[in-house]
């Protein structure tokens, strides 16, 4: 019987190729977040450009800033994750992991299995809000100006919860096979 058999685990080259597919589904995200940051900075500097040179403000601005947050934390939030850059205090943890590696990594697998938690919490609450905001096509802004669907935040909100808390999950797994929470042991700094 092959190893993709139902009822048999993944081999190691199963798991390459999905770690793989996770790292380039991250690796777009962060990009697309990051080319947003500078759409959005582009549409700031306009704004601000037309109220101050012409005492008119694009309309949408404010309402487009408010949404671009929520959806680009969302959207590196995976790729911050895999780095090692989400907020924690790293003295105490690297302290723990230099003395004492079996505390370490109970430490490190309490703390990524929180965030799985957390995550799916997370998305337990968004997914419905996603479909809401779908059927009942509501949108942010005021009509006659400028309006904009909600569900594209939405949905960008569940794809970064979702690809994060694979990511958690993957360090999970990492930490309980390996050891580590990296793939090598040179530091992704």
């Amino acid at each position: 019987m092959s190893d993709t058999s139902v009822g048999a685990p993944l081999s190691g080259g199963a798991l390459r190729a999905l770690g793989s597919v996770l790292d380039w589904v991250l690796n777009v995200m962060n990009a697309i977040g990051s080319g947003w940051i500078f759409a959005l900075m582009v549409m700031i500097c306009t704004d601000a450009f037309g109220r101050t040179f012409f005492a008119h403000p694009f309309h949408g601005v404010t309402e487009m800033v408010e949404m671009s947050i929520v959806g680009i934390v969302f959207m590196q939030l995976g790729d911050a994750t895999r780095r090692g850059r989400l907020t924690r205090s790293d003295g105490f943890y690297n302290l723990v992991h230099r003395h004492w590696p079996g505390v370490w990594r109970l430490q490190a697998l309490l703390f990524q299995g929180l965030g799985i938690v957390f995550l799916a919490i997370v998305l337990y609450g968004a997914v419905p809000d996603l479909i809401d905001a779908w059927v009942r096509n509501y949108f942010v802004g005021e009509e006659g100006l400028f309006t904009f669907p909600e569900w594209p935040i939405r949905a960008v909100v569940v794809l970064g919860c979702l690809v994060t808390l694979l990511q958690f999950a993957r360090v999970v797994w990492r930490v309980h096979v390996t050891g580590r929470e990296t793939a090598s042991p040179v530091s992704t700094d």
